[in-house]
């Protein structure tokens, strides 16, 4: 026995290092965690204990998106460099993904991604704090290649607390098999946040779902993540069937809207706790999330007081130092309502502090979202479903004058602003069609495509939180395939 935990040991150790982790300080305590796990899951009963459906590395997921998305022309008396395009746009965008899993113990998996993307947001995908494309890669700061790249790489370890398994089906990061209803997990390498946090069963996916950005995810929330929306990092959690807590931290990159991530957690880091409530037989899920953010970033009063003393224009990047602080909070609920589930609502609600640099996502101070999503069901289209949203968006005072007085983030700046709150519609039908052929020998779970194909519109009003710019609105299709 003695002989088979030093195995599992050694095993534990090369898993922990092969997800790629920058600190070796991370790697020695993944280790540690790993032979816990080991240790604990070796007591259980292996028959009624946690299992994958394979051993064997394997192809969980692979998905193709194509959107072509048509922005109108807009009232527009004048314009800065990154506001909406007044005479329109039209413009294509696609996105590739393959997605690895490996479960070589019953308390460890290793997953890799790999994406590419083609094609850019309508305006460059700038003149808007919600962006009407969720699923276009901004070129950033460090104009990114249109190339294959390592989206995740990580490492996911469980200890089971308590008798009881649920069934799990294999998708995106997800390998199937049964795992513990209550456990403690831990996963760290390269990751997303959103992938553990601020998730809605009605509202969490551009490709499928909505594809506002202030739909699909709290905008308040400035995650910690590079460009393309990742960064290395680590979520530990409780789950149980009623009740959930996590706790994240990722590093943040070195300047706003950039690739580059820093080098260590003491100089720059995004902390995020959430606490999720699941008690009710009705199904009510209600989320509450609260960050913080440390990073290199400016201050809008003290680029104001700068440009106000030098007759200048002010500029947020130019007044960047190390430690600066964001924080926020956020509350998030999904209420089912009928068919099985298909057919629900949802809500969010986000607020920061709004006075250091809007450095990552998008720049959001204030966000109140809402909208439901309805089965096809009801006109015999069971696999289509109908969703529909409204969200109103908000600055902090100090952010609105900034943006008035000509400044610009690395999304908006029109040169001036008759502040207003920027307000988004969102329709979208998806007609949803199964591999005809039954399901693919060969792959997880023996998986059936799916292909969903349907017409989305927006309407925005004070684009960029400006009344003297607009309305403007959005006609796209989209076509999906996963399996």
């Amino acid at each position: 026995m003695r002989d088979r935990y030093r195995m599992r040991l050694r095993g534990a150790t090369l898993l922990v290092k092969s997800a790629g982790h920058k600190s070796a300080t991370f790697a020695a305590y993944g280790a540690a965690l790993a032979a816990l796990a080991y240790g604990i899951t070796a007591l259980a009963d292996p028959a009624a204990g946690p299992a994958a459906d394979t051993s064997w590395p394997t192809i969980v997921g692979a998905q193709f998106t194509s959107i072509v998305q048509n922005q109108s022309s807009l009232r527009s008396p004048y314009q800065g460099p990154l506001s909406l395009d007044p005479s329109g746009d039209t413009e294509p965008t696609e996105t590739i993904g393959l997605y690895l899993g490996w479960a070589p113990f019953s308390w460890a998996q290793l997953y890799l991604d790999t994406e590419k993307f083609n094609g850019a947001g309508v305006s460059n995908a700038t003149g808007l704090a919600g962006l009407t494309n969720g699923d276009v890669i901004r070129e950033g700061a460090s104009r990114l290649p249109k190339r294959f790249y390592v989206a995740r790489k990580y490492l996911r370890l469980m200890w089971p607390l308590a008798p009881g398994v649920a069934r799990v089906e294999a998708a995106q990061d997800q390998i199937g098999g049964t795992e513990a209803t209550s456990r403690l997990e831990l996963k760290f390498g390269l990751l997303a946040a959103n992938d553990d946090f601020d998730r809605n069963r009605y509202a969490n996916s551009a490709r499928t779902q909505f594809l506002n950005w202030s739909l699909w995810n709290d905008t308040a929330w400035d995650y910690a993540a590079d460009t393309r929306g990742y960064s290395d990092g680590g979520v530990l959690a409780y789950v149980s069937p009623t009740w959930s807590v996590r706790y994240g931290a990722f590093l943040m990159p070195a300047m706003a809207n950039g690739q580059q991530l820093e080098e260590s957690f003491r100089h720059a880091h995004g902390q995020q706790a959430e606490l999720t409530l699941s008690p009710w037989r009705t199904g009510t899920i209600v989320r509450f999330l609260a960050y913080q953010n440390i990073a290199n970033m400016g201050i809008y009063s003290e680029a104001l007081a700068i440009a106000a003393a030098t007759h200048g224009v002010p500029n947020i990047v130019a007044d960047d130092r190390p430690g600066r602080q964001k924080y926020g909070f956020g509350v998030n609920l999904e209420q089912p309502l009928a068919d099985d589930g298909v057919t629900g609502v949802f809500v969010r609600a986000g607020w920061n502090n709004g006075a250091t640099e809007s450095f990552v996502f998008t720049e959001v101070d204030r966000l109140v979202s809402l909208g439901g999503q309805l089965s096809g069901v009801h006109w015999h289209r069971r696999d289509d479903y109908l969703g529909i949203a409204w969200a109103q968006e908000g600055l902090s005072s100090a952010h609105a004058a900034y943006l008035a007085a000509g400044g610009e983030g690395f999304l908006l700046g029109d040169g001036a602003l008759s502040y207003a709150h920027e307000r988004i519609f969102e329709t979208y039908y998806n007609f949803v069609f199964k591999w005809p052929f039954g399901t693919i020998p060969g792959t997880a779970g023996h998986a059936q495509p799916r292909l969903y194909v349907g017409p989305d519109f927006q309407y925005v009003s004070n684009p960029g939180y400006n009344a003297a710019r607009g309305p403007v609105h959005f006609w796209g299709v989209r076509a999906h395939l996963e399996y």
